[in-house]
């Protein structure tokens, strides 16, 4: 099957510039591109899919560039944005640049990576205006999309140029690399566009050249996918740990898991297939959330953080927590309730502090009804108290209510 047909297939293609793409891919070894602007330190599971389709690209035989925009980055985008970025100054783009190529090396890292800043701060103004500024009519800017929706609420002048800007990198790696597809996510279309536009004008008519497109991922109510009501599902580990990161895939439902498997997955389609059989017979053991959230765990943050991202779900799961590792207590209850306490403070006021229990009263009734366990165990004396001895690692002391409800103290 050509490559932009199985790319349809997976849903991972909104469009492209020019049908003749599937046959240019046929012809041999071509050299893509894709792009992210460093307007953060990480990016985030939104970003995922053109890195996948690059994958799926290499793969096939192709070769990949990544490109951080640390040049178009001190710029800002406005595609997607109804109003203006706030503008980074140089230093921190650098840095956030620095963080992104990491991340992309982790993801695709048989990629080239280069930075556009290295070829923009080449440019002046006047170099710009002539041999840029050019070949781009006001009327065809003023047509992207990107320009349209924010006429009312309005552009500046920097933003309204970024197309122009970023037409560059296509242009500068088409002459540099011999890179004849782009490759980003459906908003970038009048960006892509502008640099064929661009290629076309300097190098005439006849000059090969094709972007690709991949499709904005929403949710059911229209909601960007990789958001969430407690904020962003991050890239960086240290942004969004690997364990919360597994889970977020494990708590899809079941009909968005089925299609993600498709989008963020590099199974072959009878896997798949197996998988969705296996979910008509038995849906409550959730075959398509577990399968998805390993492939995409393993590939984002590798098999190490895969293992303990699954040792801190059984654990959790099963109430076992002894089997833990230090930084897996850490990882899996980061976010529960948790104080700082001296060794041998009592378990009823730690329950009252950590809000397990609304009273001390209450927390003796709790484990009166032996509801309470402690590091997986129940507690059964009134007056038990949280001692080093007994703590796991020496420092820790995992509290557990009923089924679901967690804290943690650090001794």
């Amino acid at each position: 099957m050509n490559i932009v047909d199985e790319l349809k297939r997976r849903k991972l293609l909104y469009a492209v510039t020019d049908e003749a793409v599937k046959e240019h891919f046929d012809e041999g070894k071509v050299t893509f591109y894709l792009g992210a602007d460093p307007t953060s330190d990480s990016l985030h599971v939104g970003h995922l899919v053109p890195y996948i389709i690059a994958k799926h690209l290499i793969d096939a035989g192709h070769e990949a560039i990544l490109l951080i925009g640390g040049g178009t980055g001190l710029i800002g985008d406005p595609s997607g944005k109804s109003e203006e970025r706030k503008l980074l100054e140089l230093e921190d783009t650098l840095a956030n640049a620095s963080a992104i190529e990491a991340q992309v090396k982790r993801l695709i890292p048989e990629a080239r990576i280069v930075n556009n800043y290295d070829w923009l701060k080449d440019y002046d103004m006047i170099r710009f205006l002539r041999d840029i500024g050019k070949h781009f009519n006001l009327n065809y800017m003023m047509g992207k999309d990107s320009v349209k929706n924010r006429l009312d609420s309005g552009i500046s002048f920097t933003e309204f140029s970024y197309q122009i800007i970023q037409s560059i990198d296509f242009m500068e790696l088409y002459g540099r690399e011999g890179c004849t597809v782009q490759i980003g996510g459906q908003d970038q279309w009048g960006n892509i566009t502008a640099g064929l536009e661009l290629i076309r004008k300097l190098y005439g008519p006849g000059s090969k050249a094709y972007g690709l497109v991949a499709p904005l991922l929403t949710r059911k109510d229209g909601s960007k996918f990789g958001k969430t009501a407690e904020g962003t599902i991050w890239l960086d580990p240290a942004k969004t740990s690997p364990y919360a990161f597994y889970q977020y895939w494990i708590n899809l439902e079941d009909d968005e898991a089925l299609r993600r498997l498709w989008q963020f997955t590099f199974l072959r389609a009878e896997e798949i297939d197996e998988v969705e059989a296996r979910m008509q017979k038995t849906p409550h053991e959730r075959h398509a959330q577990k399968t998805l959230a390993r492939e995409v765990t393993r590939f984002v943050h590798g098999q190490k953080a895969l293992q303990q991202a699954e040792n801190i779900t059984g654990a959790l799961f099963g109430g076992e927590v002894s089997s833990l590792t230090p930084e897996e207590i850490e990882m899996g209850f980061e976010g529960v309730p948790s104080i700082h306490a001296e060794a041998g403070k009592p378990l009823i006021e730690a329950l009252v502090e950590t809000g397990l229990a609304n009273s001390k009263r209450e927390a003796r009734t709790f484990l009166r009804q032996n509801a309470v366990r402690l590091n997986g165990e129940r507690v059964e004396r009134v007056d038990a108290t949280l001692d080093s001895t007994d703590a796991l690692h020496g420092s820790y002391h995992v509290i557990r209510r009923g089924k679901k409800h967690y804290a943690l103290v650090r001794l």
